[in-house]
């Protein structure tokens, strides 16, 4: 009984893991510009890195390399948010203007300051 709840609980964390990081990769691939594809990527990505360590670690029980899988899960919590910021404020320090929604009007219009339509 303990052991069928177990399985069914790696399996849920690895789906969920999976959905994370399906949702970051396309919003990685969807979203205008650099700060917000690095708002997603670290977001969804260390949600979906942290479900499936935690599956790992509880398909590993209590072993070694589950006190390695956990360490990994703090790294993974702490480096990835970090590496987003510094990625954005890069990005910032450049130049790099965020998109905005006067940014899709103008798409709207042609040269002649017109609409396309």
């Amino acid at each position: 009984m303990i052991e069928t709840i177990r399985v069914w609980a790696i399996v849920a964390l690895v789906g969920a893991g999976v959905f994370f990081t399906l949702v970051s990769a396309v919003g990685v691939i969807r979203l205008p510009d650099v700060y917000t594809r690095a708002h997603t990527a670290s977001q969804t990505d260390t949600l979906g890195a942290g479900f499936t360590l935690a599956a790992v670690a509880l398909a590993l029980g209590w072993q070694h390399a589950t006190a390695y899988t956990v360490l990994l899960l703090f790294f993974v919590f702490v480096t990835n948010p970090t590496a987003a910021h510094a990625i954005a404020r890069s990005a910032s320090d450049v130049g790099i203007e965020p998109w905005t929604a006067d940014d899709a009007r103008e798409d709207t219009h042609d040269d002649t300051g017109g609409d396309s339509r």
